[in-house]
Formats: C-alpha cells, sequence, structure tokens
C-alpha cells in the first residue's frame, strides 16, 4: 500500500470522528417582529449605510440561525394582531421561505397560545378554550403537525422546533401547568410526536426561562424525563433583571451540560452579549453550542438604531464568530 493510499485513509478515518470543527455552532436571533416594522415602512442599514435586507444584513455578520415565533390566532380579538397574521401560520410561511432563500437555518418557537406565552402567562388559545385533557391533547398534536405540513408543503421544514415557549411554569394554564407535571408532559409528548411524524431529523427544544437559576432547571428537567419526555436541546433564557448573574448563568448552563445527554443553548438573550456567547461556546460536552439574541432590530439593546442602521453592537458578532470559528 503506497504512501498516497495511507494518507487516503487516514484522513477518511478521521473525519468520521467527531471534532471541535463538526459541532454545530449557531448565531441565532429571533426577528419575528420583521414583517411588521416592513410594514411600518422601516429599511436597514448595514454599518457602511448600505440599505439590505435585514436578514442579509445579519448573515453578513455571521448569524446563520433564526428563530420566529408562532401564535395559534394571533387575528383573534384577544390575540397579539387583532385582524391580522403577525406570527400566525401565513406570515411564518412567508418567513420561512426568506429565510431558506438566505441559505439559513430556521428554529420555529411554538407558543401554543393566540398571543405571548411566557412564564408568567400561558393563555389556552380562544378556539381551545372549552376542551377537555383529551381534546387539548389531540389539538396540541394535530396543530403541531398542520403547521410543520404546511411548512413542507413549500419546502420550509424549521431545523430545529420549541415545543413551547419558556414553559417551566407550564403551558395552557391551567390544565399544563407546570405542578400538574402529568398533564403537561402529556401535552409535550403530543407535540414531540406531531413533530416525529413530519420528520424525525427536526431537533426538539425544551425552552425554560432560568437562565441562572440551577435548581429550577434541574427540577424541571427532571420532571419531564422521569415522564419520558423525549427532547434534544435544554434552551434557557437569560435577563439578567430576571435570571441571576452572568457567573450564576455560566453555573446552570455548566451544571446542565455536565448532567444530562441534551445539548444545552441560550434561546434568548440580549445583555452582556461577549459574556453570554463567552459561555455558550465553551460549555463542555455535546455537539451544539449557540445563541439566539432576541429581537435585536429593535427591542431592549438592539443591534439596530430606530433609523434602521446598525451600530457598534453588531460588531460584537463579528468577534465572536472569529474567536469561536462561526461560518
Amino acid at each position: 500500500m503506497n504512501c498516497k493510499v495511507v494518507l487516503i485513509l487516514i484522513t477518511a478515518f478521521f473525519m468520521q470522528l467527531p471534532s471541535f470543527a463538526q459541532k454545530e455552532k449557531i448565531l441565532g436571533a429571533d426577528i419575528s417582529f420583521l414583517p411588521q416594522l416592513e410594514k411600518e415602512g422601516m429599511k436597514f442599514y448595514d454599518v457602511d449605510s448600505t440599505q439590505k435586507d435585514a436578514l442579509q444584513i445579519l448573515k453578513d455578520h455571521h448569524f446563520n440561525y433564526i428563530r420566529l415565533r408562532i401564535f395559534n390566532d394571533p387575528g383573534a380579538d384577544s390575540g397579539y394582531s387583532p385582524k391580522k397574521d403577525y406570527c400566525g401560520l401565513e406570515e411564518t410561511k412567508k418567513m420561512a421561505l426568506r429565510i431558506k432563500a438566505a441559505k439559513m437555518k430556521f428554529l420555529l418557537d411554538f407558543h401554543y397560545s393566540d398571543t405571548w406565552a411566557d412564564p408568567g402567562k400561558q393563555f389556552k388559545p380562544e378556539a381551545w378554550a372549552h376542551l377537555d385533557f383529551d381534546a387539548l391533547t389531540k389539538a396540541v398534536h394535530d396543530y403541531t403537525k398542520d403547521v410543520l405540513l404546511a411548512l413542507k408543503a413549500q419546502g420550509t421544514l424549521p431545523d430545529m422546533v420549541q415545543v413551547g415557549n419558556e414553559i417551566n411554569h407550564g403551558i395552557l394554564w391551567p390544565d399544563g401547568r407546570a405542578d400538574h407535571s402529568d398533564t403537561l408532559a402529556a401535552f409535550l409528548k403530543a407535540g414531540i410526536a406531531a413533530i416525529k411524524e413530519v420528520d424525525p431529523s427536526i431537533k426538539i427544544m425544551l425552552h425554560i426561562a432560568c437562565g441562572g437559576q440551577n435548581e429550577e432547571s434541574v427540577h424541571f428537567i427532571d420532571n419531564m424525563l422521569k415522564r419520558n419526555v423525549d427532547f434534544d436541546i435544554i434552551g434557557e433564557s437569560y435577563y439578567p433583571q430576571w435570571h441571576g448573574t452572568v457567573e450564576q448563568l455560566k453555573y446552570n448552563l455548566n451544571d446542565l451540560s455536565k448532567r444530562y445527554k441534551q445539548q444545552v443553548i441560550v434561546a434568548e438573550y440580549t445583555a452582556h452579549k461577549q459574556e453570554v456567547n463567552d459561555i455558550a461556546f465553551a460549555l463542555p460536552n455535546g455537539k451544539m453550542k449557540g445563541t439566539f439574541i432576541w429581537e435585536p432590530l429593535n427591542t431592549w439593546e438592539f443591534i439596530f438604531d430606530k433609523t434602521g442602521h446598525a451600530n457598534a453592537l453588531i460588531m460584537v458578532y463579528d468577534k465572536v464568530a472569529k474567536q469561536y470559528h462561526i461560518r
């Protein structure tokens, strides 16, 4: 066997082994407000004042994943955008086409509500308000599957799906409150089953809002694992005003990464951009590392000013991408 053949065989062998270079590295952004901002006439500009699609600007600064939230019926009277479809299925389909056209990956965040769902509120969709347990479980399954089939039909299936948004206090209150663990687990398993039926390769996230709160994180995850909820990713929100210090975030994420087989990422944050990314990309174990900044186009420590021009904060992501070899 000559040297050239040996070299080819050795190279092929090492390409099969997990390595730092093969880990999936996510620089993500939730930009669900974008269609609403564009409808209001807002345009976006890179740091050199060149006008571009907001997705292209993010991609040019090494973002590679876009997160979208979806509400059941945001146009309902008590919904997120009465008489409109902001963050509804049709708008989500349009945004999914843009994401895929930009050659970026796509995380879909089911709220299972007509409006915002978070630790302080998990309102049932109006159409599900009077359903019993069996009917609610079926509704979660069927709705999840219908949305994904609609996206599949246009070739824009998400790469990752959240079964609920910030669900450490449960979903579909009062039935699915976190202290009703069996019911909550049944709802989550119904959504997860629907995802697997459409495409078992889609990564599934449980997203909790406990960034620096280790005891609460472990309690929730253990409760779901004891009930055989099958998922791939632990997503944590981190806002220091609610979730503790950067040091507490680091301790929690490191502990979760060592304690569980699931991957650990930061699914929402805005403050301490460099520090949060340093923590996320330095986690031990796992084949996935990364973060999703929440609404950088117009919220809190946004990386575009009120006229749509990218500001100096966007340069943090150029630095993070270079530091952690993100393409």
